[in-house]
């Protein structure tokens, strides 16, 4: 196993998000470091996994890394270079089941796992204006299952969003289907820290697993809301293996490790 030295906090991060796709899962998949664990996924645990994108793309080689969605390396050799119709509505489409996973950032998430990567502060006059949702609004209504990257600090994991970009489990308990959409959104969030879930009942995050020489108590410092931690486990550190193919298979240009 890897010391607690031998890695960085991107590179654990990684890993535990790959760990999350399994054999056979269709991944979503957007740009940094989202794209390099789907791929690390793809040559260490999830060899069958199908990797798309929303500029269209579908299951290429992906023998580099892609630097972004509307990199060329995405289509080469791709079972299909289709549109961003096509994707999304292969992301929708409901034969797949449980079997599609997608990958989001954002700059704000809470309890219930609502997203925010719109503004910060009032949408009219906000101080900062981010991206917006891109598919984002889409993915979270739609698919199964979602992996959520985050920074673990407190102006990220907050009480109240400043705006709504893209629903988890709304106000938690029934109100996600009371609103008409699918089970679904962020079941996971991978953060520097640790690991969260969220209660099937409630809606409510709580702790999974925490990294080697984190404890319990520093995420939860790193965090506006309250959470249980009851249930916390420590997280397996990344592998020799799990390293060495992320850093010399999958991103040996170190385009997103560095």
């Amino acid at each position: 196993m890897a010391s607690k030295e031998s890695y960085t906090p991107r590179e654990i991060m990684t890993i535990m998000a790959a760990r999350e796709i399994n054999d056979g899962d269709i991944v979503f998949s957007g740009t940094g470091i989202s794209m390099l664990a789907a791929t690390a996924a793809k040559n260490i645990n999830a060899p069958n996994s199908v990797i798309f994108f929303e500029t269209g793309a579908m299951d290429s080689l992906l023998e580099e890394l892609p630097f972004a969605v509307a990199d060329p390396r995405i289509m080469y050799w791709a079972a299909a270079n289709a549109r961003l119709t096509d994707a999304f509505a292969t992301m929708q489409n409901r034969i797949t089941g449980d079997r599609v996973i997608a990958i989001l950032g954002a700059a704000q998430i809470d309890i219930y796992g609502n997203l925010n990567t719109t503004c910060i502060g009032d949408y009219d006059s906000p101080k900062v204006r981010f991206s917006g949702s891109g598919g984002g609004c889409d993915v979270a209504s739609f698919v199964p299952r979602c992996i959520a990257f985050m920074q673990h600090e407190k102006r990220k994991f907050v009480r109240k969003l400043d705006y709504l970009t893209s629903p988890g489990q709304l106000c938690g308990q029934n109100s996600r289907e009371d609103a008409g959409l699918r089970p679904g959104g962020v079941s996971v969030v991978v953060t520097n820290l640790g690991i969260m879930r969220f209660d099937q009942e409630s809606g409510e995050m709580y702790l999974d697993k925490f990294y080697p020489g984190i404890t319990p108590q520093k995420i939860l410092e790193n965090m506006e809301f309250e959470i249980n931690i009851k249930k916390a486990v420590p997280a397996d550190p990344p592998t020799k293996k799990e390293l060495q193919i992320l850093r010399d298979v999958c991103d040996p240009q170190r385009l997103i490790l560095d």
